[in-house]
């Protein structure tokens, strides 16, 4: 029997705002992670102060955002109506304190109430905000916090609006680096939601005239477009939808009040449903959801009186009513589709006739792979209920809906003992790895038939739980991890290809990295330095003069469990794979897995060289 412990008053403690967040930063900004993923928790910084100017203009005031970063500082400018001057202090530093509960002035707010900045002064080393109005200035700097100085009232002639610098704490987001990528996104996505703002990051200007028309613009070719873009708005809502001549899976962008619901909600599943509804009664035919669905790409914004999220960040919407006297989210979004995606289609034969024949097409290719689906299903549920290829991890057991966590990360590995490597040392609670077998099929080029044909592509997909669509997702980071070689690199190669060819948005929605693992170990008798670079080593040389020993690792089967336990954990190392805005999917598959081609030829001896000239200075 274990011993009790004892439970009297002085067990009772009250914690300080600021100490409640730096204790629990998960409870107001997800994870926390290094920068890497586009959800860890710096861009929720970022995102939470610059969602109070969004509000500013969404209230008309203020149609420019500057945004300023710079290594680690961040600078976020509006010109909107500038906080009031004698609560700077407060809104930044107070729980419950903020303008959003007055539901006149912010009906349909994008910030947090009372709590987004406070998040980010808490959880920053310096956090500085400023406000001008009435040709005032009022200003007030903190540090994990605590107030540390504050200018009450001064005369100024700059413009009125409000200004916030910070600098996210080391202490809270370790070894973290803002990456351009991810920011411009978020941007790009705050323009769309509000045409006619312009938004300057780092000197480069973000504007949109067309909303969620050049969304989709952005992230589908012309060339890629069954039919153009159609672009439909209401009141409290707009839609734009198209479908990919060459895409399998659908993709979805899904927006609240200007909140990226990256995990959906209800009024995502309302809009899956309305589209399939109305297209099955323009059509008089009872077609399947997902042949009607297949290769969709669409984006929605709603805005919702005072939603509920799931979260604290704003992922998932549970809300299901509009607010006020509107009706249901469901009711609402299906009336609207209805009527207007139903009058398009009536004025525009030629996109009717295109999107029949491509929902007959998917019908085909459904049936032709029905025999072969139920296989391939059936030979998953034994490869899953004999643990041969996946080890979960426990936040998933029992887990019917398959509802994925921030923080779960499936590990891809090859061979027995970097598999084992990784199982061993992995958290058995939020990660989990899949063991392939040898070199994965090359598949550009071939149809979705090989997916379940390929017992490692089904049985990956079926892990995933990406069969459907993205949102059942498991994973929130999905990791490749294969050795720093020839080999590895053709693995990694083989696996990326995979996802583009049939699951792109799996990159897309920034879900897919590249274990970074080091490549040397330096030391003596008294300190380990791990090397992930050459120059790495050579400083770990220095400092660890006069003779350290070097080991260098060849591949990830001869990293010990304690020691790979430093490389997936807090000390994790990622690289995201992004995608080449100014390249299409098909040309990325053409350049990197089609037929040789003297350009690749080039770029490969060009790169070959430049590895060499490392491996050779290191040996």
């Amino acid at each position: 029997m274990s011993e009790q412990t004892d439970y009297t008053e002085d067990n009772i403690r009250s914690l300080d705002w600021k100490e409640h967040i730096r204790m629990r930063p998960g409870m107001y900004i997800g994870k926390l992670g290094d920068g890497s993923s586009p959800d860890d928790g710096i861009y929720i910084l970022l995102k939470e102060v610059l969602d109070n100017s969004i509000d500013e203009y969404v209230m008309g005031a203020g149609k420019t955002i500057e945004i300023s970063i710079q290594g680690e500082r961040v600078i976020v400018r509006d010109y909107g109506r500038g906080i009031p001057l004698g609560k700077v202090v407060d809104v930044v530093s107070k729980m419950n304190t903020g303008g959003k509960y007055d539901s006149k002035a912010f009906k349909k707010s994008v910030g947090l109430n009372g709590v987004g900045t406070k998040a980010v002064n808490a959880l920053s080393s310096y956090f500085r905000v400023e406000s001008t109005r009435d040709n005032k200035s009022a200003s007030a700097e903190f540090n994990q916090g605590n107030l540390t100085n504050q200018d009450l009232l001064e005369d100024t002639s700059r413009r009125k609006g409000t200004k916030v610098s910070f600098i996210p704490d080391e202490i809270i987001f370790k070894n973290y680096k803002y990456r351009s990528e991810y920011v411009v996104k978020m941007l790009k996505n705050y323009v769309y939601l509000n045409p006619g703002l312009t938004i300057v990051f780092n000197g480069e200007k973000f504007y949109s005239e067309n909303g969620l028309k050049d969304l989709l613009s952005e992230n589908i070719k012309d060339t890629d477009m069954l039919y153009p873009i159609i672009h439909l708005k209401g009141n409290d809502i707009e839609i734009a939808i198209t479908h990919s001549k060459t895409q399998y899976s659908e993709e979805y962008h899904s927006f609240v009040n200007g909140q990226n619901t990256t995990q959906g909600g209800t009024h995502l599943a309302a809009y899956r449903e309305s589209i399939v509804k109305t297209i099955r009664e323009f059509y008089g035919k009872n077609y399947e959801a997902s042949d009607v669905r297949k290769s969709v790409v669409t984006a929605i914004a709603i805005k919702v009186m005072e939603p509920v999220f799931e979260s604290q960040t704003k992922t998932k919407l549970g809300s299901t009513d509009m607010g006020g006297e509107l009706p249901t989210v469901r009711t609402y979004i299906n009336d609207f589709v209805k009527t207007y995606l139903d009058n398009f289609l009536h004025k525009n034969p030629d996109s009717a006739e295109k999107l029949q024949r491509k929902i007959l097409q998917a019908e085909r290719e459904r049936k032709e792979l029905s025999g072969i689906r139920k296989l391939a299903k059936d030979r998953a549920k034994k490869a899953s209920l004999h643990n041969k290829k996946l080890r979960d991890c426990r936040v998933h057991f029992g887990d019917i809906k398959h509802d994925r966590n921030l923080e779960s990360t499936l590990f891809i590995t090859e061979g027995d003992s970097a598999s084992g490597s990784i199982t061993k040392s992995r958290d058995v609670n939020t990660q989990a790895v899949f063991s392939l077998k040898g070199k994965p099929l090359n598949c550009y080029g071939l149809s979705k038939k090989i997916v379940y044909e390929n017992e490692e592509f089904n049985l990956l997909q079926a892990a995933l739980n990406i069969e459907e669509s993205l949102e059942d997702l498991r994973y929130n980071n999905v990791v490749i991890a294969t050795d720093a070689d020839v080999d590895g690199m053709h693995i990694r190669l083989l696996l990326i290809t995979f996802f583009l060819q049939f699951f792109p948005e799996v990159i897309k929605d920034g879900h897919l990295y590249i274990l970074q693992t080091p490549l040397f170990r330096v030391r003596n008798k008294k300190e380990t330095i791990y090397c992930y670079s050459e120059e790495e080593r050579r400083d770990a040389m220095e400092k660890l003069k006069p003779k350290p020993e070097i080991t260098r690792f060849k591949g990830l089967g001869e990293i010990s469990p304690d020691e790979f336990v430093h490389f997936i954990g807090e000390d994790i190392r990622l690289d995201p794979v992004m995608l080449d805005k100014d390249m299409s999917i098909e040309e990325l598959l053409s350049f990197y897995m089609g037929k040789n081609t003297p350009t690749r030829q080039e770029f490969i001896i060009d790169n070959l060289k430049v590895e060499l000239d490392v491996v050779e200075d290191a040996l």
